[in-house]
């Protein structure tokens, strides 16, 4: 669960905010709310990275077409054990 702060507490502990992050990484969020509505999401750097990467992966058609079609293949049982694949691999 995310760490919740008030725009107050976010002001008065502005510094403390990447050890914050740094405590707790599974979350990498810290939310910002004002009148107890979420306003603003403070992100950890390797957080907001990786959504940034996310991003540019699924706003790309092609790689998410080929990507489909490839869950589709597995769904359907066209794909190779992992030990095949590894051996393929290392050729």
């Amino acid at each position: 669960m995310p760490q919740t702060l008030s725009i107050g507490e976010m002001r008065k502990n502005i510094n403390r905010l990447p050890e914050q992050l740094a405590e707790s990484p599974e979350t990498g969020a810290i939310t910002i709310t004002r009148r107890g509505k979420p306003v603003l999401a403070v992100l950890s750097w390797d957080l907001y990275e990786s959504v940034l990467e996310t991003l540019e992966i699924v706003a790309d058609e092609k790689l998410m077409k080929t990507f489909r079609k490839s869950i589709q293949e597995l769904d359907s049982g066209q794909g190779i054990p992992w030990e095949e694949a590894q051996k393929e691999l290392a050729k």
